[in-house]
């Protein structure tokens, strides 16, 4: 394949405005006084699928916003991969944090984009992410160097959970059949340190209640003589860690993968510098698990949190009560192999099984989702790692994340077929936040690397 660079240097200004038109349009799913905004881009995608060649482009209505399919189909016994991404949202509040109008798109220079980054809501997520492989297909198909066949599903319901994908999955499994699946809605660890994420992980969300007297009780009468909701729940929650921060609950750790040495020692390979993180967190030492480094902690490895906690009397001044209820939310970040549903029932039980008496304990699941790995040794990793390296002159870092993106476990269970992240966002691009960008590098560079990780998955799937 020739090198894309000429392509892109040609149409570069091209490209930027492009995205830019695209980012004006406020496709705010969340939001339905946005409808018509959230279609037209639809819309738009639909028409820049066309022009990038896509022989075949559908717009896929949905009880909620439609999914753009699109099929660029060159030999039925080639490789064939599926792209997605999605063109809503999220909401840009609070607008007065925002530098420049959100929907405003705006070039500036950073000390990390001194070439200069596009702010704009969903400049990184997803809309310049999901834009480069159309602009990547685009010099694909008029260099007539596209090596295999290519389908497109674009959504507009990621930022609200992505109602309707599971239904067009289940629905569409023919239409949408593939050798990879290939997504780019992550990031990498640094412009100079490229990296594919390897792993997700799953979620438990649970809020629990704690009862004890029928109402709330004077604590000079009855304290030191009824179960106090607020401390029987404070030591439960205690309870399930150990001394080691290992999570106590009978079970939870049964379908835990343990990684390799080869993997550690590759995620190992990552910058990281322990004294900076403290910095930045105002903290004055980490804390975690025994036996895993930081970043181990935050990836690879399950966790519990109280996410939330509150009963009793907490506004101004003293109120000298005994609440009859306390309450707390709490999360469970799962890795790979275990099954959402199935640890939100050890917690019910192990929860009520430690509740004392006097009290009665109400477990409310509320949602989750499940953890995902892609091996290293996969066809479409390598294929990956070996793109990266055309284009940054380095071999990417396998690199598990802290997050959830529970569409990824329902791609490999409905599709049977594991997901590349190629993700070329930066941890600094705000995403979700006030003052999202994403640079014009990384822009450009995802859209030179794309097309070699299809050069390659079809060259070791010959």
């Amino acid at each position: 394949m020739q090198s894309v660079k000429p392509y892109i240097n040609d149409n570069k200004n091209r490209f930027i405005t492009e995205l830019i038109e695209l980012l004006k349009i406020p496709s705010i799913s969340a939001d339905s006084a946005y409808k018509t905004d959230v279609l037209t881009t639809a819309d738009m995608i639909k028409t820049s699928l066309e022009k990038a060649g896509c022989d075949h482009v559908e717009i896929c209505e949905t009880e909620g916003y439609p999914i753009v399919y699109g099929e660029k189909m060159i030999d039925k016994n080639l490789p064939t991969v599926l792209v997605y991404g999605h063109y809503d949202v999220q909401p840009p509040d609070p607008l007065n944090l925002w530098n420049s109008p959100p929907f405003e798109p705006v070039i500036q220079n950073t000390d990390l984009h001194p070439e200069g980054a596009i702010f704009a809501r969903g400049a990184c997520d997803d809309k310049g992410q999901m834009y480069m492989h159309v602009k990547a297909l685009e010099y694909m198909t008029s260099q007539n160097e596209l090596p295999c066949n290519v389908k497109f599903m674009i959504e507009g319901e990621e930022e609200v959970g992505s109602v309707n994908l599971s239904k067009f999955v289940k629905a569409n499994r023919e239409k949408l059949a593939n050798d990879v699946i290939l997504i780019s809605d992550t990031g990498m660890i640094a412009k100079d340190v490229p990296s594919i994420t390897t792993g997700l992980r799953g979620l438990s969300y649970v809020e629990v209640e704690v009862t004890g007297p029928n109402r709330d009780l004077h604590s000079g009468l009855y304290g030191g003589a009824v179960a106090n909701p607020i401390n029987v729940l404070a030591k439960m929650i205690a309870s399930l860690h150990d001394d080691n921060n290992h999570i106590t609950i009978p079970g939870f750790y049964d379908k835990v993968e343990e990684l390799s040495a080869e993997e550690r020692a590759e995620m190992a390979k990552a910058p990281f510098s322990l004294e900076d993180y403290k910095k930045a967190l105002d903290i004055d030492a980490v804390y975690g698990e025994k036996g895993y480094s930081t970043n181990e902690r935050n990836s690879i490895r399950p966790t519990l949190d109280v996410n939330g906690i509150w009963g009793g009397y907490t506004g101004e001044g003293a109120k000298t009560v005994i609440a009859s209820k306390a309450y707390a939310k709490i999360s469970m970040r799962l890795v790979p192999h275990q099954d959402w549903h199935e640890i939100t029932a050890l917690f019910k039980s192990h929860f009520e099984n430690i509740a004392p008496a006097g009290v009665k304990v109400k477990v409310t699941p509320h949602h989750g989702g499940q953890g995902y790995v892609t091996p290293i040794n996969h066809v479409g990793y390598k294929a990956a790692s070996k793109a990266y390296e055309q284009t940054f002159g380095k071999v990417p870092i396998p690199q598990r994340s802290g997050g959830s993106i529970p569409i990824v476990s329902l791609f490999e269970q409905e599709l049977n077929s594991k997901t590349i992240l190629m993700g070329f966002g930066l941890d600094s691009d705000a995403i979700h936040s006030p003052n999202e960008h994403f640079g014009i590098w990384n822009y450009l560079k995802g859209i030179e690397t794309i097309p070699w990780f299809y050069k390659y998955f079809t060259e070791m799937n010959a």
